[in-house]
């Protein structure tokens, strides 16, 4: 006998009939092409970017025309339509310093307190990655953005989400805001208690792969935020939980996060993201290969319907083409050169088993700020400790350690209390530090994106920078082929002997 009053399958409230999260897209990790199916041929520019195949600011167009995209085991034919599920080709547009010179942060859009406070923040003129991205990202687009690290990603999605907000707000579209204040009661009125209002949702969030990376946006992102009356939190694991629901309890306009944490709290039901409009994923490619990418689906089908996304990296490849296929919609895709490129120079030293801790004393010893990278973080402690030992001022990074000393180490190494920060991959992206003078790779890097984010940390906003790999004789041609993938040509590559002089060091 049925039961009176069953009913049917109910699907969420931010159910979109539309998203195929099993849909796939082959997307070349050399950047800037996509093929679909198996065939090679059909390639189009791609969000990763490349040759820009659309018109750029400069209003030029590439001589290589995009093909059309074909389904496998399927010939386009023209003129035919396209088949649902499968997205156009992405064109890439490209931004130079040249095409950003003589713009301010008010023409991109932004107001007059978010430009003051960005003022405040060193920031006088916008960068190429932020003049290409803020205009769409306040219109409402969804937006790729490549652009070298240190280049000012944070700053271009920062200031434009915090814009985007206050025209949301202005439009009315979150509900759980409080109402405008009630007028004041007469002379000799009492006036009534105001019944208790819920805390207001989360409107926009951030995600980034790791937790240094996560304060350090919310370390840029909250003073601008601040500035038009919104407030940040910070989401991240590795600390305790209840200071962050507190701040969740009290209302929050924007979250700030690593994906594991904001799902424990989404699913204590203390996080409500059913009113996000605008998410951010910082980092996305990397957020792929931590194994992010479920978590991230699965956060972002959390958040309201139809929403903006934002996704940023300094390498966007196949990583995220499921995420680009499942969430984002007519993206525009933008790649920035670098603003005022410095010069690095690249060095890479063959030095024999024996040799090695003398040789990285000796090369971690040159006057500057330094940053070593090693594979393991059992290695980072050791090369710590033998730095340390030969009288430098050297501090670890690495998961193995609590977030309270992880930020303390990172903060003796920025304000110059240590010279030397010897890191594991962690600190390879989004760790920003001024006038870092050599990176020192005691451990070569497995694949060319990890040389590029390590290569990052040094040659910042115009400075010059060096990087010197220490590699084993038995590594020559799996680094060469690295470098060549990487598309870095460096200026030695030989042998170095602790005390042989300046060869090569």
């Amino acid at each position: 006998m049925a039961q009176r009053g069953r009913r049917g399958y109910r699907p969420p409230a931010n159910y979109e009939p539309g998203r195929k999260p099993n849909a796939r897209r082959r997307w070349s990790e050399r950047g800037g092409q996509q093929a679909r199916g198996g065939d090679a041929g059909a390639r189009a520019e791609a969000a990763a970017g490349g040759t820009p195949s659309g018109p750029g600011p400069s209003g030029k167009r590439s001589e290589r025309p995009a093909r059309e995209e074909r389904s496998p085991g399927r010939t386009a034919e023209a003129g035919a339509p396209q088949r649902q599920g499968s997205p156009a080709p992405l064109d890439a547009k490209l931004t130079t310093a040249a095409d950003a010179a003589g713009l301010s942060f008010a023409d991109l859009g932004l107001g007059g307190n978010i430009v003051r406070t960005l003022g405040e923040l060193g920031a006088e003129r916008p960068f190429p990655v932020q003049a290409a991205t803020i205009p769409d990202a306040i219109a409402g687009r969804d937006v790729l953005g490549r652009a070298r690290t240190g280049s000012g990603k944070t700053i271009a999605f920062g200031a434009a989400l915090v814009e985007r907000l206050l025209k949301l707000k202005a439009e009315g579209a979150f509900a759980s805001d409080p109402a405008p204040s009630r007028m004041r009661p007469r002379r000799g009125e009492r006036a009534e208690r105001a019944p208790k209002r819920a805390a207001r949702k989360p409107k926009a969030l951030i995600l980034a792969p790791t937790r240094e990376l996560a304060l350090q946006i919310d370390r840029t992102v909250q003073p601008i935020a601040r500035s038009v009356g919104f407030y940040t939190a910070q989401l991240v694991g590795g600390v305790p939980i209840d200071p962050q629901r507190h701040a969740l309890e009290r209302g929050v306009d924007i979250v700030i996060g690593t994906p594991g944490r904001v799902r424990d709290l989404v699913n204590r039901r203390t996080l409500d993201l059913r009113e996000v409009r605008v998410t951010v994923i910082d980092e996305a490619d990397h957020m792929c290969e931590l194994g992010f990418l479920d978590a991230v689906q699965w956060t972002l089908r959390q958040t309201a319907r139809g929403g903006q996304r934002l996704l940023f990296s300094a390498t966007l490849d196949s990583g995220v083409s499921e995420l680009v296929e499942e969430f984002l919609r007519d993206p525009a895709v933008h790649e920035a050169e670098e603003a005022a490129p410095g010069e690095v120079r690249h060095r890479v030293l063959i030095v024999l088993r024996e040799h090695k801790d003398r040789a990285l004393v000796e090369l971690a010893s040159r006057p500057g700020r330094t940053m070593v990278f090693c594979r393991t973080r059992a290695y980072a402690e050791r090369v710590t400790e033998l730095l340390d030992g030969a009288g430098l001022r050297a501090v670890p990074l690495h998961g193995d350690l609590s977030q309270a000393r992880r930020e303390r180490n990172l903060a003796r190494f920025a304000s110059g209390a240590a010279s030397v920060l010897v890191a594991t991959d962690v600190a390879a992206r989004g760790i920003h530090v001024d006038d870092v003078d050599l990176v020192l790779q005691a451990d070569p890097p497995d694949e060319p994106k990890g040389y590029v984010h390590r290569a990052g940390r040094t040659g910042r906003a115009g400075k010059d920078g060096l990087v010197l790999t220490v590699i084993p004789r038995t590594r020559q041609k799996r680094t060469r082929e690295l470098l060549a993938e990487a598309g870095i040509a460096p200026e030695f590559f030989g042998d170095f002997e602790p005390g042989g002089g300046a060869r090569g060091a």
